[in-house]
Parts: structure tokens; C-alpha cells; sequence
């Protein structure tokens, strides 16, 4: 089977003996879960071994399919117990369900008595009105959690909880803050059945960072791999992710819509915008109906502005089911991208009545109050999206922004720090972090955060031009032309420009060349000043300049006699501007006296 490498992930190799064994595995696992009311679980395997039945003859899992797998671990005296107490659970009759099973002795059905007694509580807590403040709301909704962490706590003592009521017994004792205690138990869960997705998914949900999976002792089980690729997303380490997601589509598994949904996720994660809809729009087709991650999809959309497909994806959805938390985002991105916030927050807040815990609708409605000014809203929901997950950049960063208007910079910087820490390459993250410092009258730390964003990748192309305007105001003159002239060098290279950005560098160029003699690069940068409005007058008086230092032939009146045009990004006269590399003391940025300084929390 694949290598028990947590590294190279791209070499996973199933043989069509695994392969077989794989379903064979799910199948199983499938109707156990199914059993104990596991329906995610119990959803998740089902698919699985479905993108796997073209490979294999459905006769060949015949005895799975029977009823023998779960029903010979129910005794006869609990079976319709069982029954009936599925039938409540199914109906959301939890204390129902619960009770009538109060008594059995088969550890299927103890699972189902023990897991509605944390469902009954749950369910009370997300529909209970606050009447209460927050500490004695909290107090009072720990009550069956308690009872339950002290009953289960016993029987483990004794030997006597399966890998699935050690699910349960893990959730309950992380819910109670035992973080340590839950993430043990819930290995030793996956250690004793591995295809319980629950519990892999549970456990993924406490690392906070990959030093904290580098200290798991993980089973070397196929399931690995699908638990390391959705930690990797967490983590937003979205590359090894997409790797993963990647070989397993290759290896056998090329017809799972959770994969293709994932590895969709991981591109937009990535940055990879079109791929991240080449691949929603593969999941659309193979599975039409289906309306999981399409709020993920929705806000790639939003990002790139595809109107037509946003609201064709909106009408789908409300199709479909108009009272999914996922239609509801969708929605509401479909009316944030027709500056209709209002209306989009409305729809974020239907889709957290919903779900409460669906933190993309606590994101998003952040974002939305935003928009309409309201940050103390704004920080309320970004709060709340971070109770749900802490590892979610886009609250921190949210809450960065609310502080910044709020001019709160030393608490931006904080928000800020914790962002960059989810996505240190990011180079938002670094400018955000780089221009509070700035703020806050701290350069150095600024001018590494600025550097370490054009190293990166500045998608926006904004970091060179802050990096040399800070080297400008504390007169780094030659630090100032390099980073200048870089971001002039890239303008041409990449087509993409700022005209007010452009002219302010041929401005500093044209007077920096001419301060230290090189009055051919100071006359070609001078030159490109005229061409934009905000330097035209200053660039005109440069070549007057220049020309009597230098001798140059002025050719001011041929260029003040036609309307400038605007600059052209392969213009060869932006390439000349540099072509004498050699006579400029500055020719290459580099990040010259930068030294690094621990920043201040």
C-alpha cells in the first residue's frame, strides 16, 4: 500500500487488490456507523465506495451488504429497541431515543443512548433564547456534558467503550476543555476502527499547527492520507493538500465528488482561482444536486467576478433547497457583488439560524458590515466566526481591518500577526502587517514585511512601491532607486501598472540620477514624468535641467505639443531607462540593512 511518508504524498499507489479492500473496508465501516446514527460518517464511506464501484461487481461486497455485519453485535432483547430509538433519532426525538434505550446492553445501542443524551443537550442549546449572560449560559449547557464525560469516563476505566463510543467520549471531553485527554482518545478510536471519519475529523479539528500533527502516533492506514490532506487544508497549507488530493484521484478514487470538491477547495486556497472553477464546475456535473462546498464556490466567483455564473449558481441553489445554510451564502454573495449589503447580510444571517456554527456565514457577514460601516457588527461576527474556528485567517485579518479604521493599530497589529501566522506566505497577510508597523512608527519591522511580500509573490504589486517609498521617507535614497526601479522593471514585464505609483518612481528616479550624474537615466525617466498628469509640469523643469548640466538635446516643445499618452508597459523607453545597469549604484534590489527585529505583541 502507499508509503507511510507524511511528505512525499505525491507517490500514493493503490493496487486493485487495495483497491477492493478499500470498499470492502468502507462498506463495512458504512453500516456500522449507519447503525449508531452516524449519518455524516455514514454519508462520507458511502460515497467513497461508490467512486469505487466501477472498479468492482457489487456481488463481490455482497456479505457486507447484509444486515449480519451490525446486527450480530445487537442482541436479539435490543433490536427493537433499536429500531423504534433510530426512528425518534431520525425525527430529532432525541430525549426519545435516549430514554427508551436507557437499559440496553449492546454497544451499538449504547452509543445511540449515550449520543442522543449529547444531541437532546445541543440541540437545546442552539434553539434556548440568550436569557442569560454568556458565563451562566455557558455554565448551564456544560450540565450534560458533565454527566455524560463522568459516565463514559467510568466505563473506559473498565475496558468497555468501542472505537465509536471512544468518538463520542473524545468529543464530549474536548467540548469539556480536556484537549490533550480528547486528542488520545480519539486516536486510540482510529486506531481500533480506521475508517472512522469522525474521529480523524474531530482530531484534525484540534492541530493548530503542523508542529501539532508532527507529534501524532497515527495508525499506517489508507485513511491517513485523506486525514493528512484535510489537516494540510486547516493548516492552510493548501499546496501539500492539493498534492494529496491529487494522487488520490489518480490512484483509484478519480470518480469521488468529496475529492474533486476538496482538491476545488484547496486550489482556491492556493490561489489558483481558475483551476478552483474548473474543478467546482467537474463537481457540478457529476453530481449536480449537490450543494455542499458551493458557498466556497460562490466566493470564487465573487472574487472573480463572474456575475452571469454567481447568480445562475444562486438560482441552482434555491432550486434545489432554498432552507440550506449553503444556499443561503450563495445568496448572499449573489447581493454583496450587486452592492446590495444589506440584503446580503440578511442572507448570512438566515444561513447562521441554520447552522450557527457555519463560520464562512459568520465570515462573510463581517465582511458585509464592513460595507455598510458598522464595525462594532463587523467585529461581533468576526469574534463569533473565530469561537467556531480559531484558524480561520479571514476573521483575524477582518478583525485587523475593523481595528485599523477604528485606528486601533496596536490591536490591528495583533489581529494582523495572528492572520499572517494562518498564511505566512501570503502577501496580503505581510502587507497588512508591514503598513501597521509603518503606523506605529516602526520602519525596520515594516521594511522586512515589505521585502518578504515582493519575495513571495505581490500579486497586486503594491509591496516594492511601499518598500521604496519608506526607504524615500527616511531618505535611503539608493535603498529608494533600487526598489523603484524593480517596480518599474516588473510594471513592464508583468503588463500591469499603477499610473500614480508609475509617475511618483519616475519622478524619484529622474531626480535621484540626476543628483548622483547619470543624466541619461535621469533624462529618460524625466521624459515618462510628462506622459502623466500628476508630474507633467515637474518632468518638463527636469529636462530644462538636465539638459543645461548635460548638453542633452532638449526636446521638451516636441513633447508638450501632442497630449501625452499613457504609458505603454513594453515601451522601449522603460527598458532604456535601465539599460545602463552598470552606471547605477543601485541596479538590483536586495534587502540592504534590513535587520530583523522581534515585533512588538
Amino acid at each position: 500500500m502507499a508509503s507511510d511518508s507524511t511528505i512525499a504524498t505525491h507517490c500514493i499507489y493503490f493496487s486493485p487488490t487495495e483497491l477492493k479492500d478499500i470498499r470492502l473496508q468502507a462498506l463495512s465501516t458504512f453500516h456500522q456507523a449507519n447503525a449508531r446514527g452516524l449519518t455524516y460518517t455514514s454519508r462520507w464511506l458511502s460515497e467513497l465506495a461508490l467512486a469505487l464501484e466501477t472498479e468492482f461487481n457489487d456481488e463481490e461486497v455482497e456479505d457486507v451488504s447484509s444486515d449480519s455485519v451490525y446486527l450480530s453485535s445487537i442482541s436479539k432483547a435490543d433490536r427493537t429497541k433499536h429500531a423504534v430509538a433510530m426512528t425518534y433519532y431520525q425525527l430529532k426525538e432525541y430525549k426519545r431515543a435516549a430514554h427508551l434505550t436507557r437499559s440496553c446492553k449492546s454497544l451499538p445501542v449504547q452509543f445511540l443512548h449515550y449520543y442522543c443524551t449529547y444531541m437532546a443537550g445541543e440541540s437545546k442549546d442552539s434553539q434556548s433564547e440568550l436569557f442569560f449572560d454568556g458565563e451562566q449560559k455557558r455554565e448551564e449547557n456544560r450540565d450534560h456534558l458533565v454527566e455524560l464525560c463522568s459516565d463514559l469516563t467510568d466505563k473506559y476505566k473498565d475496558g468497555q467503550l468501542d472505537a465509536y463510543l471512544l468518538y463520542l467520549y473524545g468529543v464530549i471531553l474536548k467540548k469539556t476543555g480536556y484537549t490533550e485527554d480528547a486528542m488520545s482518545i480519539l486516536i486510540k478510536s482510529v486506531e481500533m476502527q480506521p475508517c472512522l471519519w469522525s474521529s480523524w475529523f474531530e482530531l484534525a479539528a484540534m492541530l493548530n499547527d503542523r508542529s501539532d500533527l508532527s507529534k501524532l502516533k497515527l495508525p499506517n492506514h489508507w485513511m491517513k492520507h485523506f486525514f493528512l490532506a484535510h489537516v494540510y487544508l486547516d493548516l492552510q497549507i493548501g499546496d501539500q493538500s492539493a498534492a494529496i488530493y491529487s494522487s488520490l484521484l489518480e490512484a483509484g478514487f478519480a470518480n469521488s465528488t468529496y475529492l474533486i470538491a476538496q482538491l476545488a477547495v484547496a486550489y482556491d486556497n492556493t490561489k489558483n482561482v481558475d483551476m478552483a472553477i474548473e474543478h467546482f464546475e467537474n463537481l457540478r456535473i457529476k453530481d449536480p444536486y449537490r450543494l455542499d462546498n458551493m458557498d466556497t464556490y460562490s466566493n470564487v466567483l465573487y472574487v472573480k467576478e463572474m456575475r452571469v455564473e454567481l447568480a445562475d449558481l444562486a438560482a441552482k441553489c434555491i432550486d434545489i433547497d432554498r432552507y440550506r445554510a449553503e444556499t443561503c451564502c450563495v445568496i448572499g454573495n449573489y447581493y454583496s457583488i450587486r452592492d446590495q449589503h444589506e440584503h446580503a447580510a440578511l442572507y448570512f444571517q438566515r444561513a447562521l439560524k441554520l447552522n450557527p456554527n457555519f463560520i464562512s456565514a459568520w465570515t462573510l457577514m463581517g465582511h458585509e458590515y464592513m460595507e455598510l460601516q458598522n464595525q462594532s457588527a463587523a467585529i461581533q461576527a468576526y469574534r463569533q466566526a473565530l469561537e467556531v474556528d480559531s484558524r480561520d485567517f479571514r476573521a483575524w485579518y477582518g478583525l485587523g481591518q475593523t481595528h485599523e479604521i477604528l485606528k486601533m493599530h496596536h490591536y490591528s497589529l495583533y489581529y494582523y500577526q495572528q492572520a499572517l501566522k494562518l498564511r505566512p506566505n501570503d502577501s496580503r497577510m505581510l502587507m497588512a502587517v508591514g503598513c501597521t508597523y509603518k503606523l506605529l512608527n516602526k520602519p525596520q519591522q515594516a521594511k522586512i514585511c515589505f521585502w518578504k511580500a515582493h519575495m513571495i509573490g505581490d500579486p497586486e504589486g503594491i509591496a516594492l512601491t511601499h518598500l521604496a517609498k519608506l526607504h524615500e521617507t527616511l531618505k535611503e535614497d539608493e535603498n529608494a532607486a533600487a526598489a523603484f526601479t524593480t517596480f518599474v522593471l516588473d510594471a513592464a514585464q508583468s503588463g500591469m501598472s499603477n499610473p500614480r505609483e508609475m509617475a511618483h518612481a519616475y519622478k524619484f528616479l529622474a531626480n535621484y540620477n540626476l543628483k548622483i550624474g547619470n543624466h541619461e537615466e535621469a533624462y529618460i525617466a524625466a521624459q515618462k514624468c510628462i506622459d502623466y498628469p500628476e508630474t507633467r509640469e515637474e518632468g518638463k523643469a527636469l529636462l530644462s535641467q538636465i539638459t543645461k548640466t548635460s548638453g542633452i538635446p532638449d526636446t521638451i516643445g516636441q513633447s508638450s505639443s501632442v497630449e501625452p499618452m499613457p504609458i505603454e508597459v513594453n515601451d522601449s523607453i522603460a527598458q532604456d531607462l535601465f539599460s545602463h545597469a552598470s552606471a547605477t549604484p543601485a541596479p538590483h534590489l536586495s534587502p540592504r540593512n534590513l535587520h530583523f527585529i522581534t515585533p512588538d505583541h
